[in-house]
C-alpha cells in the first residue's frame, strides 16, 4: 500500500482542528452558531493571539466566516466567528470562488479529455470539482466513484496520529467536505466516514438529497437547506478507527 501523503491545509494544526470543531459544534445550535474569541480560548487554553493567527487560515482558507455583533448596549462589538456551512448566514465568498475556480478547471480538463456527460448531473460534478481540490490541498488522493457515491481517501495521512484525537479529526474532516459541497450548490451532501479496521483506511459515502432528474430544479438552491450535518456522537461512524493528528 502506498505511503500517506504530507498533512496539509485547514487540518495540518490538531489546534485548529479543536477550534474547528467546536464551531461546528456552535452550528448546530439555532440559538447561537458562532463563538467568540475569548469562548475559544478558554475551551481550548490557547492564548488569544494563538486563536486568532488560526481564525485568520481558516477565514482566508474559506472554512470559517467572521461577523460583527450587533449591540443594542454600549461597548465595542465583538466579532463572532461561525464554520462555513454553506447556509445564507454562514456562507464565504473565499469558498464561493474556490468552488467557481475548480468547476472552470474541471470543465477544462473535462474538454480535453473529451469525458461525456455525468449521470449525476451538471451541479453534482461541480460540487465534485470543489470536494477533489479541497481533498488534494488537504493532503489526500481522493478517488470518486460515482456509481456508489464514495470517495476512496485509502491511504489516509492522519493515520499515524494518536488515537484519542481521531474521533474529532474525523467529525470535523466530514464537517469541512460537507461545507465545501454546500457551498458549492448542488445535491451532494457527505453523508458519513464509514468505519474501519485499520487507521490507513478510509472512505467517505456521499449522499443525494435531490430527487428524479439529477439536473431537476437547480438543486443547488434547495440543498442550502439539507446540507446540514450532525457532529454530535455517532453521526460520523467513529466506532472503528478513524482519522486524527499527531
Amino acid at each position: 500500500m502506498a505511503s500517506a501523503g504530507p498533512v496539509c491545509g485547514p487540518i495540518s494544526s490538531y489546534s485548529r482542528v479543536r477550534i474547528l470543531h467546536l464551531l461546528f459544534e456552535a452550528g448546530t445550535s439555532q440559538a447561537r452558531p458562532h463563538r467568540t474569541i475569548g469562548e475559544l480560548c478558554e475551551a481550548t487554553a490557547l492564548h488569544p493571539n494563538t486563536v486568532r493567527e488560526h481564525l485568520q487560515r481558516l477565514i482566508e482558507g474559506g472554512y470559517v466566516v467572521p461577523t460583527t455583533e450587533h449591540r443594542t448596549t454600549r461597548g465595542r462589538p465583538r466579532v463572532l466567528y461561525s464554520a462555513v456551512t454553506g447556509a445564507p448566514e454562514a456562507s464565504s465568498p473565499v469558498a464561493k470562488q474556490k468552488a467557481d475556480d475548480a468547476a472552470r478547471r474541471g470543465d477544462l480538463l473535462r474538454r480535453v479529455l473529451q469525458t461525456g456527460p455525468s449521470m449525476l448531473g451538471e451541479q453534482a460534478v461541480y460540487q465534485l470539482d470543489a470536494l477533489v481540490e479541497h481533498l488534494e490541498e488537504s493532503g489526500f488522493e481522493p478517488v470518486i466513484d460515482e456509481d456508489s457515491l464514495t470517495v476512496e481517501l485509502t491511504p489516509c495521512p492522519h493515520a499515524a496520529a494518536r488515537p484519542e484525537h481521531r474521533p474529532v479529526l474525523c467529525q470535523v474532516h466530514l464537517g469541512l467536505m460537507q461545507g465545501v459541497l454546500a457551498q458549492a450548490g448542488g445535491p451532494l451532501t457527505a453523508r458519513c466516514v464509514r468505519s474501519a479496521t485499520r487507521p490507513e483506511e478510509c472512505t467517505v459515502e456521499l449522499d443525494r438529497t435531490g430527487l428524479g432528474h439529477p439536473d431537476a430544479g437547480n438543486a443547488g438552491n434547495r440543498s442550502r437547506g439539507t446540507a446540514e450535518f450532525d457532529l454530535r456522537a455517532g453521526s460520523a461512524n467513529t466506532g472503528g478507527p478513524a482519522h486524527g493528528l499527531a
